[in-house]
């Protein structure tokens, strides 16, 4: 079997337990947003898996410098026997947080549990056909053919205590987007560095350090207690950290950086975010719901779509509304995620003039109506940033209305498949082409296409995305992700608009750098 083991050394281990010891305290955190839920299994979303790394492990996990650890498993590795069964060891002396022992009997329930038609998860895990407990601490999973890249689809799934979920009827997902609340929403049993205390969505949630967790004596684990603000209002996010009301600031807004670096006792850490921003435009409808065109859907025809590609003017918009902190983007995929090239990421050239010709040729000479529906507590400077794209369409003939609302009322709706024209942002924790072509691209089915609200489908797409689980020949693997990009960018499929680059601020007492997975894992962050 091949193998891949990782610990942290003794000397260190010995180092940050002293350091943990000396500076234990509260940190007060805010956000824009909040998690969605607390049901690990309802939502693949980046603020609900921040919190959700506090309160629960995964199998693995991908650290601070997004390298993939060992979490609840300690090895894992193809079988030499048989090339689809993964097999994972699990770590041992692991208890839940309410005294429960962890076992593999946990993960299968979990594995079961996430592959749930309510999970939002269950695209990552399509392929595993059967997870089985060949004892307490050996679970193995079975694929549908090799799939050599099946851990960087489990950095986010994250286990639940199996008696636990029985005996409090959560066996089954949350149904986010039916407004179904059960017991996991508000209320958790894992197996991670900090327990909850109390939960208010969107006002507060309280965390204390699980002084049992199985990771006490590898990491700083600084804090003792943790208070989560999530906070609308940019200005009110800074004025909190000016003022000393918190601590450390996710989703720093971009026009207060220097301002924020320039005030006492507090820094600003900045790299690249895994995240793009773009646009999503549903092109399957016979008829928009909100267009004054009636009888056909304008999005339907690419040249509609190029039109709007070309009328975006995104250097105006990095420089205006985010302040250089973005990347003009050309694709929905960083530079360090697996089939990115410098040519797919171009960015179109603005230009109004031929974006009006490819519209009176689509039969839009006029121009049309329709209305964009973007967060405004998701993304930096989301409102923002859909009001400057607004008028750029509004240049070309077509007039958008503008509908601007929290993010757990949009995706809550863009779930429903409801809406004609939204904002989204996108990460690829598997630093891989996959996770965008299967939950973006492909073919809407119960498996496939889960965030998939353009209705487009091309079954050439469909077929080389659907082979990439498991290809082993590499070259022939990329080979299939060269050709799916080609086709998305032919088909002009969404409308990219930046790379995001990411800022935290904090107290110049705070040990803690930027992940680029925007997931702040708080069991690193020590104390000066």
């Amino acid at each position: 079997m091949k193998r891949f083991i990782r610990s942290v050394s003794t000397g260190v281990a010995v180092t940050l337990m002293l350091s943990a010891a000396a500076s234990a305290e509260t940190l007060r955190w805010a956000s824009a947003g909040d998690s969605l839920t607390f049901d690990p299994h309802s939502q693949n979303h980046g603020m609900t898996h921040a919190v959700a790394h506090q309160l629960y492990n995964p199998l693995v996990y991908l650290d601070m410098d997004s390298a993939m650890q060992p979490g609840l498993a300690t090895e894992w590795g193809i079988l030499d026997s048989d090339p689809n069964v993964w097999e994972f060891k699990l770590r041992q002396g692991v208890t839940f947080h309410n005294g429960a022992p962890f076992t593999a009997e946990d993960v299968v329930f979990s594995f079961q549990r996430a592959q749930h038609a309510n999970s939002d998860m269950r695209t990552l895990i399509s392929s595993i056909a059967e997870v089985t407990a060949v004892d307490n601490y050996t679970v193995h999973m079975r694929t549908n053919g090799p799939n050599p890249l099946l851990p960087n689809n489990l950095t986010n799934l994250f286990i639940m205590n199996k008696a636990w979920a029985e005996a409090n009827n959560v066996t089954t997902p949350q149904d986010y987007s039916a407004g179904e609340e059960n017991y996991a929403v508000r209320n958790v049993n894992g197996t991670g560095p900090f327990r909850l205390v109390s939960r208010d969505p969107d006002v507060r949630t309280e965390m204390v350090r699980n002084e049992d967790y199985w990771g006490r004596d590898m990491f700083p684990m600084g804090i003792t207690r943790i208070v989560h603000t999530p906070i609308q209002s940019a200005a009110t996010r800074a004025a909190a950290l000016l003022s000393g009301e918190i601590d450390f600031l996710q989703d720093v807004p971009v026009q207060d950086i220097t301002r924020l670096n320039n005030a006492a006792n507090i820094r600003v850490a900045t790299g690249p975010e895994n995240r793009t921003i773009f646009f999503g435009m549903d092109q399957g409808r016979d008829e928009l719901r909100t267009s004054n065109v009636k009888g056909a859907n304008p999005f339907a025809d690419k040249r509609v779509r190029q039109a709007m590609n070309m009328a975006i003017n995104r250097q105006a918009i990095q420089q205006v509304v985010m302040r250089g902190q973005s990347t003009p983007a050309g694709m929905i995929a960083p530079s360090f995620v697996n089939g990115y090239t410098t040519e797919l990421d171009t960015v179109p050239a603005t230009n109004v003039q031929q974006a009006r010709a490819l519209l009176a040729e689509a039969g839009y000479p006029n121009g049309f109506q329709v209305t964009l529906t973007c967060t405004n507590d998701r993304y930096t400077n989301d409102e923002a940033l859909c009001q400057a794209v607004t008028g750029m369409l509004g240049q070309i003939g077509i007039a958008v209305r503008l509908d601007a609302r929290a993010n757990s009322i949009h995706f809550a709706e863009l779930q429903q498949g409801v809406l004609d024209f939204y904002l989204l942002g996108w990460s690829v924790p598997t630093l891989d082409s996959h996770y965008v072509f299967d939950f973006l691209v492909e073919t809407k089915t119960e498996n496939t296409g889960a965030w998939n609200f353009t209705g487009f489908s091309n079954a050439e797409f469909d077929r080389l995305s659907r082979s990439l689980p498991t290809q082993t020949d590499l070259n022939a693997r990329n080979d299939a992700i060269a050709r799916a990009w080609e086709i998305m960018q032919d088909e002009v499929v969404y409308l990219p608009v930046h790379h995001q680059v990411l800022n935290w601020a904090m107290r110049t007492n705070i040990n803690f750098d930027v992940q680029s997975q925007n997931q702040p894992m708080l069991k690193y962050l020590s104390y000066n």
